[in-house]
């Protein structure tokens, strides 16, 4: 199983970045797949998730209206549009796969992460 995102970087406050995750080693279409944060000296958060048929979407109360999942199941890839940071959603995201095909925030594989800092 490889997960390797992209994407991320320094954006000002109310900017936006995109962050993407290729994956391959795995059936992607058998798995949800999902974005988690964490931030210095903070706990881990789960962001935002996505179900293969896309009818199943997750997102944390922090990033609500702003970030938006997406996946391509040709192309095994999964997607986080970021429109209107904060500073607070400095950190580093994780892509993740799901154990199976329905929970939400249950993973059991993970990308070696990308920073985003958003300061002005």
């Amino acid at each position: 199983v490889q997960l390797v995102e992209s994407g991320g970087g320094l954006a000002q406050p109310g900017g936006s970045l995109r962050l993407s995750c290729a994956a391959s080693g795995f059936s992607f279409t058998s798995h949800v797949m999902g974005w988690a944060r964490q931030a210095p000296g903070k706990g881990f958060e789960w962001v935002s998730a996505m179900n293969p048929e896309g009818d199943g979407i997750y997102y944390a109360d922090s990033v609500k209206g702003r970030f938006t999942i997406s996946r391509d199941n040709a192309k095994n890839t999964v997607s986080l549009q970021m429109n209107s940071l904060k500073p607070e959603d400095s950190a580093v995201y994780y892509c993740a796969r799901g154990k199976d095909r329905r929970a939400l925030r249950e993973y059991d594989y993970w990308g070696q992460g990308t920073q985003v800092t958003v300061s002005s």
